[in-house]
């Protein structure tokens, strides 16, 4: 008899953050052998150059740990249209997916800074490099409040020579919510260019929160596309924004992550809008909205 046979079909693994759910005994000594290098001496190095190293080599130490984190998933990455990344600091405004999508833009050439939520800071391992390597934090009690902050932190990320990575969707719920228009505000407020970048795949690699799957060999794509001048980016935003799902939803493309509540979850109290050009989903969210307005107030 296979020895590992023995053994679930499925198998979870419980780290800082979360917890990881995969098929089987040899993908669970994976998993385990690739957290304890990443989250052990690749998340040390990190930490490390953070505290006592320059700026460049926290951006090295980054960088290797992206790779790192790739080959330990075995995450077949497609970068397209590099050629369009300028050389100079710059908002790198990409759709967001999960919790991989750092892994992938990790992989740009470029010195990146992660402005995060506050609330990501109380995640143990996380916590601590976000507060070591001086990440912008964005103030989750009000969206004035999340600007200011954001405001701050991508000044002082560009006075260092740094790019500034953004979600403009604000959320992973999936690729119909609509953008929010403080990634293009503030290209244009620091007169820096502003990079569209469309990745699509990362949800698959770790589903969470909607499910703690991990898989292993995952496609993910990213591409780099054109920026507008310097100070059009809010005006471009909406063809931007047509532009960037347009790319994510092609055909034969590693797919996007796709936003059903039936499935996933209405996400009441959670600030997000769909995209009208979703009606079905749009009107869905909105009638939900409104029933649980009207059980309130009755």
């Amino acid at each position: 008899m296979d020895w590992f046979s023995q053994y679930p079909a499925v198998m979870a693994l419980k780290l800082p953050g979360g917890r990881f759910e995969v098929d089987g005994a040899l993908q669970w000594l994976r998993a385990a052998g690739g957290a304890g290098l990443l989250l052990g001496p690749g998340a040390w190095a990190v930490t490390g150059a953070a505290r006592w190293g320059s700026r460049a080599a926290l951006h090295r130490a980054e960088q290797r740990w992206a790779r790192q984190a790739r080959r330990v998933l075995g995450m077949e990455l497609e970068i397209r249209g590099l050629a369009d990344l300028p050389q100079r600091p710059c908002v790198v405004a990409s759709l967001h997916e999960g919790f991989a999508d750092a892994i992938a833009l990790l992989h740009l050439p470029v010195p990146l800074t992660f402005p995060a939520r506050d609330e990501l800071h109380h995640w143990k391992v996380l916590g601590r490099y976000l507060e070591r390597s001086a990440q912008p934090v964005m103030s989750t009690s009000s969206p004035v409040a999340a600007y200011r902050s954001l405001l701050r932190g991508a000044r002082a990320a560009v006075t260092r020579g740094e790019s500034v990575a953004v979600f403009p969707q604000g959320s992973i719920l999936g690729v119909e919510v609509a953008f929010r228009r403080g990634a293009f505000r503030l290209a244009d407020r620091l007169g820096i260019p502003l990079v569209p970048v469309v990745i699509t795949g990362t949800h698959q690699v770790w589903e969470h929160p909607y499910s703690p799957r991990l898989r292993f060999g995952c496609r993910v794509e990213v591409d780099v596309l054109p920026f507008p001048e310097i100070g059009g980016s809010e005006e471009a935003a909406p063809r931007l924004e047509q532009e960037m799902r347009g790319v994510a939803l092609r055909p034969g493309r590693a797919p996007a992550r796709r936003f059903d509540p039936l499935r996933d979850g209405f996400w009441d109290g959670y600030d997000y809008t769909i995209d009208p050009a979703f009606e079905g989903l749009a009107t869905l969210v909105a009638d939900h909205r409104d029933e649980v307005k009207a059980r309130r107030d009755a």
